[in-house]
């Protein structure tokens, strides 16, 4: 199984940094793969066939660090592709995705949501390995 991480946006410092350290951990665990596209591109053509396709809304299902596990492994089982798209500063709305997803009822800025959603894919597969996570 694949995460692919596909955000609107180019990276910038200081999150890039935190994102390249997220990524690092997260090499044991799964195979990340991060795409950037411009705001004027469209994302569609860029999520892979048959992906679980996870879009970032603030108006979307919050889990708690165990959910979030259970939920990842539900998709592990599924052996599909795992897909979760992140706006830019605009937002972005899908007509077609899987779950809607929000990472908290504040507002990040999208760089952040990123190094947020990067930890908590980490919190989550060590969760999974029964490894445990001091940060």
């Amino acid at each position: 199984m694949r995460t692919i991480v596909l955000a609107v946006g180019r990276l910038r410092p200081p999150y890039a940094d935190d994102v390249q350290h997220y990524q690092k951990l997260l090499a044991r665990h799964t195979r990340l793969e991060q795409v950037e596209v411009r705001e004027d591109q469209s994302v569609d053509g860029r999520i892979p066939e048959r992906a679980y396709v996870v879009l970032l809304a603030s108006d979307g299902r919050d889990f708690d660090s165990m959910e979030f596990s259970r939920f990842l492994e539900e998709r592990r089982m599924e052996g599909r592709d795992l897909c979760f798209v992140i706006g830019g500063p605009r937002g972005l709305d899908l007509d077609e995705c899987d779950l809607r997803l929000s990472l908290g009822a504040m507002t990040l800025p999208h760089q952040l949501a990123r190094v947020v959603l990067l930890e908590q894919l980490y919190r989550a597969h060590k969760i999974l390995a029964g490894e445990p996570y001091h940060y």
